[in-house]
């Protein structure tokens, strides 16, 4: 309850499913992430039904949980060994967790590996926007600081995308909130989350306003989906 609006007003919080790896699906155009989100399939259900090998209907909810931390450590590049302590399993299962994951996700596997070699020759890497990070500990002379780049260049095009959907959504819904003349102003933004400090009377005017701001900042090849609540703090408003 640190984030509260004040007396006769409201906080609208909005937030992305998923976005980093709705960026990943783009980015790699892996026909199976592709297919997943734009028939709406649980994806972390699905990862954890193919890497286990069991029926998605069967996937409860712990393995689920599974699913989704392999999801997300392929984004930030997770190798066997951190994997394991994050699921808290042998190294060896860990591997094969991250082999059948890109068995499965092979788009995914070659997109990386694409990446990572054109900035070893490049020496950086940019969003879907344009936007440059260069990588110097690609050139290192040390093993451990050229994985480490090799990460970062991974991880980069599609954080940073993101990011770059984050502040193309962020100035519409400035804009759109004036434009419609309502007492609403944007607080806060936090990873894929935006909230909105307004008038009560004008919440849902204006969670319609950044909903659509925020699922239409730009067109992917898979859809943009936001989850959006009101409450008189950020943890009541929250989804």
């Amino acid at each position: 309850y640190a984030f509260k609006a004040g007396a006769g007003r409201v906080v609208v919080a909005a937030d992305w499913s998923q976005i980093e790896l709705r960026v990943l699906a783009h980015m790699s155009q892996d026909p199976m992430l592709v297919e997943c989100y734009q028939k709406g399939v649980d994806v972390h259900a699905l990862s954890a039904s193919e890497i286990l090998e069991i029926e998605p209907s069967a996937v409860t909810k712990v393995q689920r949980e599974m699913g989704k931390t392999i999801n997300f450590a392929t984004i930030y590049g997770q190798g066997a060994t951190a994997l394991s302590q994050m699921l808290k399993v042998k190294r060896n299962d860990a591997k094969n967790y991250i082999q059948k994951y890109f068995d499965t996700y092979e788009g995914v596997k070659l997109w990386i590996e694409d990446t990572q070699a054109r900035a070893h020759v490049d020496g950086f890497v940019e969003t879907l926007f344009g936007r440059r990070r260069y990588i110097p500990e690609l050139r290192s002379k040390g093993a451990m600081d050229r994985s480490f780049g090799e990460r970062i260049a991974a991880n980069t095009p599609i954080q940073g995308t993101a990011a770059d959907l984050c502040k193309i959504a962020m100035l519409r819904i400035d804009a759109d909130l004036i434009e419609a003349g309502l007492d609403a102003q944007m607080v806060l933004q936090i990873h894929d989350e935006i909230l909105i400090d307004c008038k009560e009377e004008e919440a849902e005017a204006a969670k319609a306003i950044v909903v659509d701001a925020m699922e239409h900042a730009f067109e992917l090849r898979v859809p943009l989906v936001v989850s959006a609540g009101i409450g008189e703090s950020w943890g009541d408003a929250k989804v």
